[in-house]
């Protein structure tokens, strides 16, 4: 199995995040962002919208974070720990995935892309709005040890690379009780495998 990655992409951190989660072994393929090795024709063979990550399970290739999330947790976790099987904790999960692909990349994830990227994105505007699904994500903790519950599901790996890492992009977690709470059970988890960090924003 092999996930073609960029260390710094939280995207490519999530995707293997759970490989690592699930204890599954593989090789982590380098896409050079910074020389557009994303835009070579090789890569564009694999995922033609030329974006990390993409998982290769033995010639099924899988494109898109979230979907190789789904994907993994369907093939290798049979007892439905990482996704449930019911209609309502799917949907659960799935209202998540949004989360992670909305308000989260238009928010911490965009902060971060101005200070780590040079992003020509308003800063205060993306820091607006990662506040205030950071806000919404603390209340929505509140009683809970993870995102749905008392066990974690994709849904947690989905957003924690971002969250973890906003501060890179001048975004303070500080106010946050139950999200710092909730990003140290993720790295208290078996198989936990670090984003790589980024001197810059709060972080420099």
């Amino acid at each position: 199995m092999k996930l073609y990655h960029h260390p710094l992409s939280g995207h490519s951190h999530r995707a293997r995040l759970l490989l690592s989660l699930l204890k599954l072994d593989h090789e982590l393929v380098l896409v050079d962002l910074k020389t557009g090795a994303q835009k070579a024709p090789e890569f564009l063979a694999l995922n033609r919208f030329g974006q990390v990550p993409v998982l290769d399970d033995a010639g099924t290739i899988v494109a898109d974070s979230n979907a190789i999330l789904i994907y993994l947790a369907k093939k290798y976790d049979p007892q439905h720990r990482w996704l449930p099987e019911s209609p309502l904790g799917a949907a659960a999960v799935e209202r998540w995935l949004s989360v992670a692909a909305g308000q989260v990349a238009f928010g911490p994830a965009a902060a971060r892309l101005i200070t780590l990227f040079g992003a020509k994105l308003n800063p205060a505007e993306v820091i607006d709005r990662a506040h205030h699904v950071l806000k919404l994500i603390d209340e929505e903790l509140s009683g809970r040890s993870f995102l749905l519950g008392q066990t974690p599901t994709i849904a947690d790996v989905s957003l924690y690379s971002y969250i973890s890492s906003a501060p890179e992009g001048n975004v303070d977690l500080s106010p946050y009780r139950e999200v710092n709470a909730w990003l140290r059970r993720i790295e208290g988890l078996s198989g936990f495998v670090e984003f790589q960090k980024s001197p810059v924003g709060l972080s420099a």
